[in-house]
């Protein structure tokens, strides 16, 4: 089953290794023939020329955000020659979902109509950085795998409306991004939980999955055990997270 990916998410993501021609080399990254895509016939503004460069080395300024790996990396590489590229099982949290209705036109196929941005475990997002994290579009032809590792707030989705056991009520925008009706201090909600309202109405089967699964347990337990997973700091940290 497909995975509707959020902000949050963490993942485990591999690719088997494959055998890639190798078209260009310079000291820190590693041009390819790459195998997963086609030329976009009908893009006439922008002309693939299909081959992809990875980052080959720990110098390069794109290492830590690359998710794909080269190998061998102890043994010269030649241009013209063959090396393996693939992605080792590795741990990432989501920090960015775009969709793009039409599809994004890309100069290859298939076109996108989905990128997840992701960033590995290790690393925080940095809000001041024009780009980071590595996109994905999780419908294209590369075989890459995707494991969710852990959901939280798996049982809630942007734009609920929820009453604490404090009495106070809440809007849910993200695990770590929640807006108090009372206009008072964000602190955090006190579990368990109560739902309000989804898509603007009442949902009694969502209601009862939420009370069950906030019964125990508590907010800074939840952002805690994400923390411990992705090893970095939420996206946007909720002062009692």
């Amino acid at each position: 089953m497909r995975l509707d990916y959020r902000v949050g998410d963490i993942l485990q993501v591999s690719c088997p290794s494959t055998e890639v021609r190798i078209t260009g080399k310079s000291r820190n990254e590693v041009t390819v023939e790459w195998p997963w895509w086609t030329t976009d016939p009908d893009c006439d503004w922008l002309e693939w020329n299909g081959r992809v460069a990875l980052a080959a080395n720990p110098d390069s300024h794109d290492w830590e955000h690359e998710l794909f790996r080269i190998e061998p990396t102890a043994e010269p590489l030649s241009i013209g020659g063959t090396c393996r590229i693939g992605i080792p099982p590795t741990t990432v949290h989501v920090v960015d979902v775009g969709h793009f209705d039409p599809p994004l036109e890309t100069g290859r196929l298939p076109r996108p109509r989905t990128e997840v941005v992701v960033i590995r475990a290790g690393l925080s997002y940095d809000a001041e950085v024009e780009w980071e994290g590595y996109g994905i579009d999780p419908e294209d032809d590369i075989p890459i795998t995707f494991d969710l590792l852990f959901r939280p707030y798996a049982c809630l989705v942007t734009g609920d409306e929820v009453a604490d056991a404090a009495g106070r009520a809440w809007r849910f925008d993200a695990p770590w991004d929640w807006s108090p009706f009372d206009g008072g201090e964000l602190r955090e909600p006190t579990w368990p939980l109560m739902l309000l309202s989804r898509n603007g109405g009442a949902d009694p089967a969502a209601a009862a999955a939420l009370e069950h699964a906030t019964r125990t347990g508590s907010h800074r337990r939840e952002i805690t055990r994400w923390i411990d997973l992705a090893r970095a700091t939420p996206t946007r940290a909720n002062p009692g997270a």
